[in-house]
């Protein structure tokens, strides 16, 4: 009876929703084409969860303090279909390919922190986009790396300055679909920052991470498979 309780409680609370915040406006560069995607209506493919700044391990851990409340997770004890459905994400975020004209060789990582892409540079004058999640203010940063470690479905361990600042978050998570760093993980030189996937794609063309580059899980796969250890990455 318990177990019933929550479960209603869950679905009624979730099932509220706010108006997704909007991007940030894109302005162009005259190295790399912004052109937005179209906007038609994208697959619903998750469901919305509150935006409470560090993501799924804030929901999890919040203790229930001053943060939003979550706004509609999908439970595995819970049906889907009672929950109103979701867009993924902004379109003008979806892989696209565009011209670049740049000094980078083939195969570098340009990160446009400020606009909220990843460009894998191609031959010919064109790069592959993808949409990512950036740093939260204060947790943004800019320089050269390079791709140092490459796991699948990584386990994660919060960095010491992370667990002073929430002593709540837990010392280890398994990798798993529930895992914060999503499916796959590419480690930037000796730093704690990575690329990675995320559990939570309407996240993507936000700042809510603590200075790790988020990915959709389905983008994340695709650029892990096209580098290498060793690839150049440029965070501007």
């Amino acid at each position: 009876m318990q177990r019933v309780c929550v479960v209603a409680l869950l679905a009624s609370a979730l099932g509220m929703s706010e108006a997704i915040a909007q991007p940030m406006s894109i302005s162009s560069r005259s190295h790399l084409d912004v052109a937005s995607a179209p906007s038609a209506a994208i697959p619903v493919q998750y469901r919305q969860q509150g935006d409470l700044g560090g993501g799924f391990i804030e929901f999890l851990f919040s203790g229930g303090g001053a943060r939003s409340a979550p706004r509609s997770r999908v439970y595995a004890n819970v049906n889907p279909a009672d929950y109103a459905s979701r867009p993924a994400m902004d379109p003008r975020y979806l892989k696209q390919v565009v011209d670049y004209d740049g000094t980078e060789k083939r195969g570098t990582i340009i990160i446009d922190t400020p606009r909220r892409f990843l460009f894998l540079v191609e031959e010919n004058g064109k790069a592959t986009r993808y949409g990512i999640g950036v740093g939260r203010p204060g947790f943004t940063w800019a320089g050269v790396k390079h791709i140092s470690q490459k796991r699948e479905w990584p386990d994660w361990r919060p960095p010491d300055e992370m667990l002073r600042r929430r002593p709540d978050l837990p010392a280890f998570m398994a990798g798993g679909p529930n895992n914060p760093l999503g499916a796959r993980a590419m480690y930037l030189g000796s730093s704690l920052y990575r690329i990675h996937g995320s559990n939570e794609p309407w996240t993507i063309g936000q700042a809510v991470s603590s200075g790790c580059i988020r990915m959709r899980n389905e983008d994340v796969i695709e650029l892990y498979q096209r580098v290498t250890v060793g690839t150049k990455v440029v965070v501007i």
